[in-house]
């Protein structure tokens, strides 16, 4: 006989809604994080591939040919600058009884749950920030509204030679930098999940404030050169190991979280496996401009 549509069986039990919140508000932190700054290319990993950069020099053998002779041929050189592999990074949470009984269900779980997610998304930002500081277009420029102008130019100059459309530009700069220029205008920056941004400022379509940018420098990047990949934690190849992550209901599976009692120490522990890292496709396509003594 056929289940009443609808019906709560166990199944809708097997996932705590605990586990459903944290991955949910994590998968919307990163959906708001990527709308910021323009980044549309989430790109899944598979199991044994690397990532990498490439640089790109265009030779051409154009021009104006003789009347019936052959037109020469324009070459692009690709040559690959850096790769890496993403970590996969696995962790676990424990909040004990105790911390229940002082403070609530609710608060024990929220607080350890909101410092985690920010520990997470400040280690990959983090990361990328340290990797963008590598990029090859670079200048010293007076001040810093001529290092935002210049940054944001140098990347469209590049992409125009490349024959490439860079959509957004996003710049990245010091926090104390940025604050210094604003502090006689009337511009106010916006925040969103501890992220602090402007838009439509300098010719950049959107810069980013962060204390991980050193003083003095300021990087630009389009939008379209930024890729996020992944490691998917509902990988078949996990579950093989007897590993069952919950990953949300979306196409994109960024994090993977299960959660268990622990009684034999009074406890309850979230395991949480994830495996992401922003990464530039083109080295030199990214400009890091130094803002001279004169700024």
């Amino acid at each position: 006989m056929a289940v009443t549509p609808n019906t709560t069986t166990t199944e809708n039990f097997d996932v705590s809604a605990k586990v459903i919140e944290f991955v949910e508000r994590f998968n919307t932190n990163w959906d708001a994080l990527l709308e910021i700054m323009g980044v549309m290319r989430p790109i899944r990993k598979a199991p044994g591939t690397t990532l990498r950069s490439y640089k790109v020099d265009i030779t051409r053998g154009g021009g104006q040919p003789a009347e019936g002779d052959e037109v020469a041929l324009s070459q692009a050189n690709i040559t690959e600058v850096t790769h890496k592999d993403i970590s996969l990074k696995a962790d676990r949470m424990r909040i004990t009884a105790q911390d229940v009984e002082k403070y609530g269900a609710k608060l024990a779980v929220q607080r350890t749950y909101d410092s985690f997610l920010n520990s997470i998304q400040g280690d990959v930002l983090d990361e990328f920030y340290d990797f963008a500081m590598t990029g090859e277009l670079t200048g010293t420029e007076d001040t810093f509204q001529m290092a935002v102008s210049m940054a944001v130019g140098k990347v469209k100059d590049k992409f125009k030679k490349m024959r490439k459309n860079y959509g957004n530009i996003i710049v990245f700069a010091n926090t104390l930098d940025v604050a210094r220029y604003l502090g006689s205008s009337q511009i106010s920056t916006q925040n969103q999940n501890g992220i602090e941004y402007l838009k439509n400022f300098l010719g950049a379509d959107t810069l980013i404030s962060s204390s991980e940018i050193p003083e003095g420098k300021v990087v630009a990047i389009p939008a379209d050169n930024i890729i996020l990949y992944y490691i998917d934690p509902a990988d078949s190849e996990f579950s093989e190991l007897g590993l069952e992550y919950y990953t949300g209901d979306g196409e994109t599976n960024l994090i993977g979280a299960h959660r268990e009692g622990v009684y034999g120490r009074v406890s309850g522990d979230t395991h949480i496996l994830y495996g992401l890292t922003l990464w530039a496709e083109y080295l030199d396509a990214i400009a890091v401009i130094t803002v001279g003594a004169g700024a």
